[in-house]
């Protein structure tokens, strides 16, 4: 896919903060069968080593549907690090009781990051073309 023409992309160096509820926090009787808590780890953990593979310098954020406790993990990586890009995992994004939390990171983002560009991922292996949507080549 395409880079959006509507927004300057980030250097390709930049590092990106990957946000992702942590396999432990999700309802697994909501899921596609064959997915569980062992296999969502596993394919967390592929789309981390494909990040490294790819020249990312990505950092994960693994956090617990509490926007505050979210918020919390997240604020403590801000505070370590300067983040180009950040990843909002589709956990996050596209389950209707995480709204609120979805909106608390974006907020909490564009206020903590200016400047910092929100990508978005539909399964952790199309985490790297999210984010190359956004880096300047």
């Amino acid at each position: 896919m395409d880079r959006p023409m509507t927004s300057t992309p980030v250097p390709g160096y930049a590092k990106v903060l990957s946000i992702g509820l942590h396999p432990s926090a999700l309802d697994y009787s909501r899921m596609p069968d064959g997915v569980d808590e062992a296999v969502l780890t596993a394919r967390i953990e592929a789309a981390n080593a494909a990040l490294r593979e790819a020249g990312f310098d990505a950092v994960p954020c693994l956090i617990d549907t509490s926007p505050d406790r979210a918020e919390a993990t997240v604020r403590e990586q801000l505070q370590e690090h300067v983040f180009g890009l950040a990843i909002i995992g589709g956990g996050v994004r596209m389950l209707p009781e995480n709204t609120l939390l979805f909106e608390r990171l974006v907020n909490l983002l564009i206020e903590s990051a200016p400047g910092i560009r929100l990508c978005f991922n539909t399964t952790p292996e199309d985490t790297v073309d999210a984010l190359r949507r956004w880096i300047q080549v």
